[in-house]
């Protein structure tokens, strides 16, 4: 009999969870067409064909709920068509904004990425013991998903890394891009599992193409006396200014956690019932979204 009612009591959790996701999916305000980004300083060109933009505060809402812990909004948030952040397999491009000048690319060619594919991957073991101190997963660089490349002509650098958190056997793809302006970067990156990795790539060209600089902001615009950033392209990828100062801070803590969306009150019950019926303690299973 208690089977049942834990059962039962199981099931209409798990309902009061979808009606949960169902009615934060409905409340998030989406945004189409040209879209401006941070008072002007870029532009998203012909939003609404394969990715829908969520501002600022709404994307700092969907990445709560993701179970991350945010201080500060993001600029905004893409989500392609056809999906909302807490859909199964959903996934999004978070995009920030920094401001440490200009950044040269004189040297963009001559990167050796597979040296600092080791510098990542080294940096990443180094960090792990402060990771686990504030309570994150530790995380390993598996390796590039795909190889960073630089379109000196558009001024923008992408690339994406698969990633491990905590040992987990289902690993995590963070593909990123960097659009270069004249006194900062606008930082995108999409986060999801490794086996988006296809349809992430597939949609990756059409982001890369919308987003812009506005006159007065772009590359080309810089003048002598603007600002230069303290390092280069090849420091983009080991996380700019962080790199030169010797810690490894790849992506801002946000961006690195596990989605969770919102199934913790389904882990809970289930971890409640376990123990109601007094089965052994075993590593917990991770629900299914």
């Amino acid at each position: 009999m208690i089977y049942l009612i834990a059962a039962a009591i199981l099931l209409q959790s798990t309902d009061s969870v979808a009606a949960a996701r169902a009615k934060f999916a409905a409340s998030l305000k989406y945004q189409t067409g040209d879209v401006q980004l941070k008072g002007g300083l870029a532009t998203l060109k012909g939003v609404g064909q394969n990715y829908r933009f969520l501002d600022g505060e709404q994307a700092g809402r969907v990445l709560r709920a993701w179970g991350n812990p945010v201080k500060d909004n993001p600029l905004g948030m893409l989500v392609p068509t056809g999906m909302t952040p807490v859909d199964s397999g959903a996934w999004a491009i978070v995009i920030t904004y920094q401001d440490d000048g200009y950044v040269s690319d004189s040297g963009a060619s001559k990167i050796n990425y597979d040296s600092l594919l080791g510098q990542l991957q080294q940096s990443a073991r180094e960090e792990n013991a402060e990771r686990k101190k504030e309570g994150y997963a530790t995380m390993e660089v598996i390796g590039w998903a795909v190889p960073p490349h630089y379109d000196a002509q558009a001024k923008k650098l992408y690339w994406a890394e698969e990633l491990s958190f905590g040992g987990d056997t289902v690993h995590t793809l963070n593909y990123k891009i960097r659009v270069l302006g004249r006194r900062g970067v606008l930082v995108l990156n999409a986060v999801s599992a490794m086996s988006q990795l296809p349809l992430v790539q597939e949609a990756t060209p059409d982001a890369l193409a919308m987003v812009q600089f506005n006159p007065g902001n772009r590359y080309a615009d810089f003048v002598k006396g603007d600002h230069v950033a303290a390092y280069g392209i090849g420091a983009l990828i080991i996380g700019g200014i962080a790199a030169k100062a010797g810690i490894f801070k790849l992506l801002i803590p946000l961006l690195l956690a596990a989605k969770k969306l919102i199934l913790v009150a389904v882990a809970a019950v289930a971890a409640f019932f376990r123990k109601l019926l007094g089965g052994k303690k075993k590593s917990p299973a991770t629900p299914a979204t």
